[in-house]
């Protein structure tokens, strides 16, 4: 029998990546027979660090887990990303509210682009000790010298 391989796109900028980006990943293994974690390159925003550092630490972060998560970059639609690598399952980490109505928009619009190639849409709400944590908070505790280290994985460091 010719079992297909469950395979999710986890998307996102990761500026740097958080703890609430590593407790979504790990727990969404169970789910999942490997991981894509797929560093958006995105136009809107002004990132603080390259893409080659965010790659670095995130291999650092999953160096044990590296059989079951690949990590690569794009650029361009998510949805795009997703047909290229042959995924089938888009994985988004919900905080709160607001990102709940974005990303049930994000979904709507990926289904129309996606056509007639099947792409499902699964959420995991952060875990609540996590909810309030995003990269752009984290920046700007970087930014404005604050203890940066209790919101991330310990291979992200600045130096």
């Amino acid at each position: 029998m010719n079992k297909k391989i469950k395979i999710a796109i986890f998307p996102g900028t990761f500026d740097p990546i958080t703890l609430g980006h590593y407790d979504i990943i790990v727990r969404a293994l169970n789910l999942f027979d490997k991981i894509i974690i797929a560093i958006g390159n995105n136009f809107e925003k002004k990132n603080m660090f390259s893409i080659e550092k965010r790659k670095k630490w995130i291999q650092k972060t999953f160096l044990k887990l590296s059989q079951k998560i690949e990590i690569d970059s794009f650029n361009g639609l998510t949805i795009s990303f997703c047909i290229k690598k042959k995924a089938r399952f888009l994985l988004r980490g919900i905080r709160n509210q607001l990102d709940f109505e974005l990303e049930k928009n994000i979904d709507f619009v990926n289904q129309k682009l996606c056509n007639k190639y099947f792409i499902e849409t699964v959420y995991l709400f952060a875990s609540y000790d996590k909810s309030y944590i995003s990269s752009c908070i984290v920046r700007d505790v970087i930014k404005n010298g604050g203890d940066y280290t209790i919101f991330v994985p310990s291979s992200v460091r600045i130096i």
